[in-house]
C-alpha cells in the first residue's frame, strides 16, 4: 500500500495545486447568458418614456404654465415699497421752520419671543423682566407697561410717538420681542404763532386747515410706489429698482412772513385783547408795493401740536373769513374816489354841523359835536360822520357804488390766504335809490368786508392807486435757498397825485388828530382810526363796537400798512385810539427795526436845526 505523505503548510511561494484555494477565500464563477431582445426593449422602452416624459413636463411648464409661474415667482423675488407720505417742509421768509415732518416710532411687544441678551437663544423670559429695563428707557410706570401687556402673546402696542433718540435707546436694550415701527409726524416748531395760517394735520396726516389744506398737493413730496428685486437672503438687487424710484425733493414752500415780527404783533395783541376783555383781535401787515404779507396774527389761537385740545371754531382765520363793517377807517378810501371823481376839492371844506337827518335817519359825529368848517384833512382828524356825507354827497350815487364795486367790496380777494370770502355790497338798484346807503357808506358802514381786504385798500392808497394782490407765500424753493420778491402785478385804479394827497392827510391824523398816540421820533407816520358799530344778520347789537386802526409808513415813501381789529372791547373809553393803536405802535416799532427804515430825514433834519 502506497503511502501518502502529510498534509501541511505549504512553503516556498509557488502557486497552489491545480483545483485548491488558499485557506479562507473562495471564487465563486458566473456564467455569462446573452440577454433576451425582449428584455433589452423593454429597458429601452421605459428609458424613452419617462425621457418623453420629462420633456413633456417641461414642455408644459415652460410653454403652459410659464407666464403663471413666472408672476409667483415675480411675487416672491419683488418688494413693493409704497409712499410714506412724506410732506415738504415749510419755513418762514427768513428760513425759519414752519412745518416739517419728523420720524417717530410705534414699539410693539411680543411677549412669545422676550429674550434678553446672553440668553440662551431658545428661552423665553417673562414679561417682567423685561419690563425691568424698559420701563427706564420709557419713563413710565412697571405696572403701566405689564396691565398693557396682560396675558396677550403677540402685537401689544406699549408706546407711539417715540422721538428718534428714545426709540435708539430701546434699540440699544437688544431685547428680542420688541419692534419699532416708524412714521412720518408733523411737527409745528412755532407752536400758535403760525397756526392761524398754516393750520395742522390731523391723527391720520389728512390737512384740516390753512395752508396745509389749501397747499396739500404743493406740499406732497414727490413719492412713488415703486418694487425691487431681492435675492434669496433677502439683498435688494439693483436691477429690479426703475429709474428715479428712488429720487426725492428737498423743495420747501416759504411764506413772505417773519417770524420776528409774528410774534411781535401776536404778544402785543394777546395783551391787549386781555387787558380790554374783547372777543378776538388781529393784526395784519402787508408790503405795500408787492402784496407780501409780513405778519398775519390773531387771537384766540391754538397749538397745531396738541389740535384736539382746542375748540374746532379756532381752526381758521376770522380777519380772511369774516366781515364787519370798517367804520370810519374807511373814510380815506371814500375821500380818494371822490378826488378821482373830481367831486371835491383838495382844498375845499365842509360845514360840520353835527347832525344830519337823511331820509328820515339821525346821523351824528361820534362825539356828537359840531366842528363848523373845516377842510378835508380835519374831517379825518376828527373822524367827522357829517363831514364825510357831506363829501360824498357830491358824487353821483351811481358813481360811488360803481367804485365801490371796482374796487372789490363784493368780490373774492385774488390772494393765496385759505379762506378768503367776498364782502357784503347792496345791490346798485338799492344802493342808488335809497338815499341812507350812499350816507352811511360815506362813514364805512352799511357794506362790510374782512380785515384783510381793508388792508389791501388801504395798501392801494400807499402803492400809488395799484391795487395789488395780498398773499403770503413766495413758492416753494430747493434746500435751504430763499426766494427773491416776485414780479408784482397790480391793477391801476387811482392817480398817484391823489393817493399822495390822501396819504399826507393821513399823517395829519398822526400829527394833531385821533392818531397822536402812534407817534415816533423821527418818523413821518399815517394812519386812521375806526370805531365802528358790529352788526348781526343786519342787525347793530346795542353796545358792541369793533375798533381799528390803519398805519401806513414813511409818509416820504410810503411802503408798509399796518391793521388792527379789535372785536368787541369792553368799557366806555373803548375806541380805536384806545384799543387798536397801542398794537399798531408796537408793531410799527419792531418793523422799523427788523426792515431797517431810517429816520425821516425831513424831521431829522429840524430836530438837528432846534439842537444847535
Amino acid at each position: 500500500m502506497r503511502r501518502h505523505p502529510p498534509s501541511g503548510p505549504r512553503k516556498g511561494n509557488g502557486p497552489s495545486p491545480a483545483g485548491r484555494t488558499a485557506p479562507g477565500r473562495r471564487h465563486q464563477v458566473i456564467e455569462i447568458k446573452p440577454l433576451s431582445g425582449r428584455r433589452m426593449l423593454a429597458v429601452y422602452l421605459l428609458l424613452a418614456s419617462a425621457l418623453g416624459g420629462l420633456a413633456l413636463r417641461l414642455a408644459w411648464l415652460q410653454v403652459i404654465d410659464g407666464q403663471r409661474l413666472q408672476a409667483r415667482a415675480r411675487a416672491i423675488q419683488t418688494h413693493a415699497v409704497s409712499p410714506l407720505g412724506l410732506r415738504r417742509t415749510i419755513v418762514d421768509r427768513m428760513g425759519q421752520l414752519v412745518a416739517l415732518d419728523e420720524e417717530r416710532f410705534t414699539l410693539w411687544a411680543h411677549p412669545r419671543y422676550f429674550n434678553l441678551p446672553g440668553d440662551d437663544p431658545q428661552a423665553i423670559r417673562r414679561s417682567e423682566d423685561v419690563v425691568a429695563r424698559l420701563a427706564v428707557v420709557l419713563a413710565r410706570p412697571r405696572q403701566e407697561l405689564l396691565k398693557l401687556i396682560g396675558n396677550r402673546q403677540t402685537g401689544v402696542k406699549l408706546a407711539t410717538g417715540l422721538d428718534p433718540d428714545t426709540a435708539q435707546r430701546v434699540r440699544e436694550l437688544g431685547i428680542s420681542g420688541l419692534d419699532l415701527e416708524g412714521y412720518p409726524q408733523r411737527i409745528y416748531p412755532q407752536g400758535q404763532l403760525f397756526s392761524n395760517v398754516v393750520g395742522f394735520l390731523n391723527l391720520e396726516r389728512v390737512a384740516q386747515a390753512g395752508l396745509e389744506q389749501s397747499r396739500n398737493r404743493d406740499l406732497l413730496r414727490q413719492e412713488t410706489t415703486f418694487t425691487m428685486r431681492r435675492g434669496a437672503d433677502g439683498t435688494p438687487l439693483p436691477d429690479g429698482i426703475q429709474a428715479g424710484s428712488l429720487y426725492g425733493d428737498d423743495l420747501r414752500l416759504q411764506l413772505t412772513l417773519d417770524a420776528r415780527l409774528q410774534q411781535v404783533a401776536q404778544q402785543a395783541l394777546v395783551r391787549q385783547v386781555k387787558q380790554w376783555n374783547a372777543k378776538r383781535g388781529a393784526a395784519l401787515v402787508m408790503d405795500a408795493r408787492t402784496g407780501e404779507m409780513l405778519a398775519l396774527a390773531s387771537t384766540p389761537s391754538y397749538d397745531p401740536n396738541r389740535f384736539w385740545r382746542y375748540n374746532p371754531g379756532l381752526f381758521r382765520e376770522w380777519s380772511v373769513q369774516d366781515l364787519y363793517e370798517p367804520g370810519s377807517t374807511f373814510k380815506p378810501i371814500n375821500l380818494a374816489m371822490a378826488l378821482q371823481e373830481k367831486a371835491i376839492d383838495p382844498k375845499g371844506t365842509v360845514h360840520d354841523v353835527g347832525q344830519l337827518s337823511i331820509g328820515g335817519w339821525p346821523i351824528f359825529n361820534n362825539d356828537h359835536s359840531a366842528h363848523g368848517v373845516i377842510d378835508f384833512p380835519t374831517v379825518l382828524q376828527v373822524s367827522s360822520n357829517v363831514g364825510m356825507v357831506q363829501a360824498m354827497s357830491r358824487v353821483k350815487h351811481d358813481h360811488f357804488w360803481k367804485w365801490l364795486h371796482t374796487i372789490g367790496i363784493d368780490d373774492v380777494p385774488d390772494t393765496d390766504l385759505p379762506g378768503a370770502v367776498a364782502g357784503q355790497l347792496k345791490s346798485k338798484a338799492e344802493f342808488v335809490g335809497s338815499p341812507i346807503e350812499p350816507a352811511t357808506a360815506a362813514f364805512g358802514q352799511g357794506f362790510s368786508l374782512t380785515p384783510l381786504k381793508l388792508l389791501q385798500l388801504h395798501a392801494m392808497l400807499a402803492n400809488g392807486g395799484k391795487l395789488v394782490s395780498p398773499h403770503i407765500t413766495r413758492g416753494l424753493r430747493s434746500g435751504d435757498a430763499l426766494a427773491s420778491r416776485g414780479d408784482v402785478r397790480g391793477i391801476q385804479l387811482l392817480d398817484p397825485k391823489i393817493t399822495r394827497i390822501v396819504i399826507n392827510w393821513m399823517e395829519s391824523v398822526v400829527q394833531k388828530g385821533s392818531g397822536k398816540a402812534l407817534q415816533i421820533p423821527g418818523y413821518r407816520l399815517g394812519g386812521k382810526t375806526g370805531t365802528a358799530q358790529k352788526a348781526l344778520n343786519g342787525v347793530y347789537i346795542p353796545g358792541a363796537r369793533i375798533c381799528s386802526f390803519v398805519a401806513v409808513l414813511p409818509i416820504e415813501d410810503p411802503r408798509y400798512v399796518v391793521l388792527v381789529v379789535v372785536d368787541e372791547p369792553q368799557g366806555g373809553n373803548a375806541y380805536g385810539s384806545t384799543v387798536a393803536i397801542p398794537v399798531a405802535k408796537q408793531i410799527v416799532e419792531a418793523l422799523l427795526v427788523i426792515e431797517k427804515i431810517p429816520p425821516s430825514l425831513p424831521l431829522a433834519a429840524k430836530v438837528s436845526k432846534s439842537r444847535g
